[in-house]
């Protein structure tokens, strides 16, 4: 990257295009540089061994010394999961988050036994700057308290983020600032960077309020039953709502789950959260009336350590499911989850318990992100020049840039771009620019960006077709065999069942090093090549498998006498 210092202001996007998850981006102007957010996402099941999946950081490192701040829009994982890692690579003079958020970045940094004293608030009526970049804030709705959009400013014209964002007239938490959006809107709005993540869903989404009232009467329902509900633990407003509901019905409430123990008690404390009273321990709900109970767990998604996953396989050691249960799922399927989420179910349904779910009959769970129509009102309210969708599939950034379009943006004012893609605006007039680094970086136990496809391929490989060892002594002086090699797998056959093609393959292995290690020129590397590269097509050829082969040399001198 070049880093000469230019006039024009540059949008540098680091994470969460083609995705939902890892939400990074920046803006420059001149010498100073403000980031928005720092998520992760969580792997893939083909992603074995990793932990987390973060942006990439290179564009930050090469210009380390223009960053005056990171501007956190709320406290999901997708947007503040990546600041422990973002701090231990790359100096931060600044976090600015709303309280919530604030508080949830603070654990994790103690969890990571990071210290760090630049972690400020901000409020709808902050306003910042950095050099020639003004910041201000506006607040949204969403399923976590304290989510806001952010305005920024440069000499080159105005940007909009949402964030993430939904417009309800009925919500739990306070109103969006639709008037500050109109506002901005009517000051000029060069750029809005727009949450894609539900584009594709017609009409508007439904409000909190209505879930609300279908748990209210669920419970009214299951009155002398013991109700287990599942949900996100992010979910900060519905986990307010199951707390007040718990509190009309003369509940009291058991909580399984590290991070719903987490977020309730950072809420609880921050005062989002109401009726601290009603939290029992699992004796204690163990030795009341059913109807006197509601558990609140872990695992809407099917998670196999998760809490409702133990409760349903009968392992969890302090509940145990009883055939008057209800158990409600107040949660969507994230895309990749359905198949455990069932599992999940039928192993209820088996125990005998009631199972609701979301769905047309009863409105259990409702999205936090803006379905076409708020796509829309967000547009008209904003009034923006070009469209960069974000936070999304390409399949919801192209349905967004649709969106626009037909509010009248013109077409080649929209822009459908991948994670490393930067814009420039100068005098406010946007083009597509050059690309910086865009790949994911993996992050497995300690370890950042240690992990490459080469290793994560390896893996596969092993979880597939297992591997096979080859140890071999050598007298690499005398250039002589000195036994037959041994053969010994893991994940591949068992040796003790399948000696006949151990046989072969040790029998093989021994005429490719005598063969080999004749060459004068032959080195340990070269041995351990050829080996491998022998052996591979003519196990494939026996099996129809693919292990990784490891050859192992040692080089024993035969003494003389």
């Amino acid at each position: 990257m070049n880093k000469k210092e230019t006039n024009e202001t540059k949008i540098v996007v680091l994470g969460g295009l083609g995705e939902v998850g890892k939400n990074m981006y920046c803006v420059m102007h001149k010498d100073a540089i403000v980031i928005i957010d720092a998520g992760v996402s969580f792997p893939e099941s083909e992603l074995m061994g990793i932990d987390y999946v973060l942006p990439d950081f290179t564009f930050l490192k090469e210009n380390e010394d223009k960053i005056k701040a990171l501007l956190i829009t709320h406290g999901h994982e997708d947007h503040i999961g990546g600041i422990p890692f973002l701090l231990q690579s790359i100096n931060i003079p600044a976090i600015y988050a709303p309280n919530h958020a604030k508080e949830l970045i603070a654990v994790k940094l103690q969890d990571k036994n990071l210290r760090y004293d630049n972690l400020f608030v901000y409020t709808e009526n902050t306003r910042l700057k950095f050099k020639e970049i003004e910041v201000e804030f506006f607040r949204t709705t969403h399923s976590i308290p304290d989510s806001h959009g952010i305005s920024i400013s440069t000499p080159d014209g105005r940007i909009i983020t949402t964030g993430d964002y939904k417009f309800d007239l009925t919500p739990i938490g306070p109103m969006a600032d639709l008037y500050k959006m109109a506002t901005l809107g009517e000051k000029g709005v060069d750029l809005l960077i727009g949450d894609s993540t539900n584009a594709l869903n017609e009409g508007f989404s439904n409000s909190e309020s209505v879930v609300d009232e279908t748990l209210g009467e669920m419970f009214d329902k299951c009155k002398n039953n013991r109700i287990i509900i599942a949900t996100f633990a992010s979910n900060i407003y519905r986990v307010k709502h199951i707390f007040e509901t718990c509190y009309k019905h003369n509940r009291k409430i058991c909580i399984f789950g590290r991070s719903m123990e987490n977020n309730i008690n950072i809420s609880i404390n921050g005062g989002y959260i109401d009726h601290k009273e009603l939290l029992i321990s699992p004796e204690e709900a163990n030795n009341l009336k059913p109807g006197e109970v509601t558990i609140l767990c872990t695992g809407s998604q099917g998670e196999p350590l998760a809490a409702l996953s133990r409760i349903s396989n009968g392992t969890h050691k302090q509940i145990k499911l009883r055939p008057d249960d209800v158990v409600i799922f107040s949660s969507s399927a994230i895309p990749g989850n359905a198949l455990s989420i069932s599992k999940t179910i039928n192993k209820l349904y088996l125990k005998g318990v009631k199972v609701y779910t979301n769905n047309a009959l009863a409105d259990l769970h409702t999205s936090g992100h803006a379905n076409e129509e708020e796509v829309k009102l967000m547009i008209r309210l904003t009034k923006p020049k070009y469209l960069m969708p974000f936070h999304g599939d390409y399949r919801m950034l192209k349905k967004q840039a649709d969106i626009g379009i037909n509010c009248g943006i013109p077409k080649e004012n929209t822009f459908i771009l991948k994670n490393g893609d930067t814009l420039i605006m100068k005098n406010h007039v946007i083009t597509k620019g050059e690309s910086m680094p865009g790949a994911d970086i993996y992050v497995d136990g300690n370890r950042i960006g240690q992990i490459g496809s080469a290793v994560i391929k390896d893996r596969q490989i092993m979880a597939n077709d297992g591997i096979l060892v080859v140890i071999a002594n050598v007298d690499m002086k005398k250039r002589e065999l000195l036994i037959k090699p041994n053969i010994t797998t893991r994940g591949f056959i068992l040796v003790n069942e399948n000696e006949e093609l151990i046989h072969k393959i040790e029998t093989k292995a021994e005429t490719i090093i005598k063969n080999s290690i004749q060459e004068p020129k032959t080195t340990f590397a070269n041995l351990k090549t050829e080996i491998t590269e022998v052996l591979y097509p003519y196990i494939y050829n026996l099996t129809g498998r693919k292990p990784i082969i490891l050859p192992i040399i040692l080089d024993i001198k035969r003494e003389t006498k």
